[in-house]
């Protein structure tokens, strides 16, 4: 089976404290189990957030079913889901080339050592 990786790029609100918080809500067993059920009903097969300075990165891995905008429809009608958002929202902010409501911003491959000869 083959996945797909996905990767992602935000900022957060440039103060340590709020970033520390923000640290803290993703460590094991703090983010609500309704949103990680939503991020594994969506067929994301492994998801990680790294961190360098106020920008974050995130990296997934996704099945066959996964599909983005089912996932962003699915992530709209579920209250669990959207207090999470509206939570995480005050520790984060867009990056400054983000289109008007866009979070997390997709990052384009520019090397793949696979590819190399």
């Amino acid at each position: 089976m083959t996945l797909t990786r996905h990767c992602f790029a935000l900022d957060l609100n440039d103060d340590p404290a709020l970033i520390e918080r923000y640290k803290d809500w993703h460590r094991p067993g703090k983010v609500p189990s309704a949103v990680i059920a939503s991020i594994r009903a969506a067929d994301i097969r492994d998801m990680q957030i790294w961190q360098t300075g106020d920008r974050m990165f995130m990296i997934m891995e996704t099945g066959p079913q996964f599909s983005p905008a089912a996932k962003a429809a699915s992530d709209a009608s579920s209250a669990d889901v959207q207090a999470w958002e509206h939570l995480m929202w005050q520790f984060q902010k867009p990056l400054p080339f983000a289109k008007p409501g866009e979070k997390w911003v997709a990052l384009q491959s520019v090397f793949d050592l696979s590819e190399q000869p």
